[in-house]
């Protein structure tokens, strides 16, 4: 590619990006670029999401190693409340309460349904339960199983401190 091909390929991504979603609400799944999450946190959000209309489902590694999962939106009401789901045609409604994270609300989930659907499902239609009236956001679950993988990687259990290697010649307390 000539120097002249490269550097209008560069004027037109810059021309374009004010026009695409910020990173954070692209629709699909992808880290979350919140502030402080690295790479503890898998975003996904639905198609259609913008900057300023979106609605997000994540799935954190909490810092006790537990799993964590919230749903963000530029809902004017704000995320607490009951959602309404319908994942891989099983529909169901989950409460969400108000967290002092990054995100709107977080999920309960204490079965592990959405977790588990979230990872191995086809698709989430979701919406607010006070939102009678509104369309349900759709949220394609192709790519959450990795996505969501690489996440709570963070939230594998530790070894405690007497069942790790110890130094170099050290030998078994038990006679096996």
């Amino acid at each position: 590619m000539g120097s002249y091909r490269a550097a209008a390929l560069v004027v037109f991504a810059y021309a374009l990006a004010p026009v695409l979603p910020a990173t954070g609400q692209a629709p699909g799944w992808h880290y979350s670029p919140l502030p402080g999450e690295g790479d503890r946190a898998s975003l996904g959000c639905t198609r259609g999401s913008t900057s300023t209309d979106f609605t997000c489902l994540a799935v954190r590694c909490e810092d006790d190693y537990s799993t964590g999962l919230y749903v963000y939106s530029s809902r004017p009401g704000g995320d607490a409340g009951r959602w309404e789901m319908t994942l891989d045609r099983e529909r169901r409604q989950m409460a969400a309460q108000v967290d002092s994270g990054g995100y709107g609300a977080r999920l309960d989930d204490p079965e592990g349904w959405l977790l588990d659907g979230l990872r191995h499902g086809s698709f989430v239609y979701l919406r607010h339960a006070d939102d009678e009236q509104g369309a349900f956001a759709f949220l394609d679950l192709s790519g959450s199983y990795r996505s969501i993988t690489e996440a709570l990687q963070w939230c594998a259990p530790r070894v405690p401190p007497v069942e790790q290697i110890g130094e170099p010649g050290a030998e078994s307390e038990t006679a096996n």
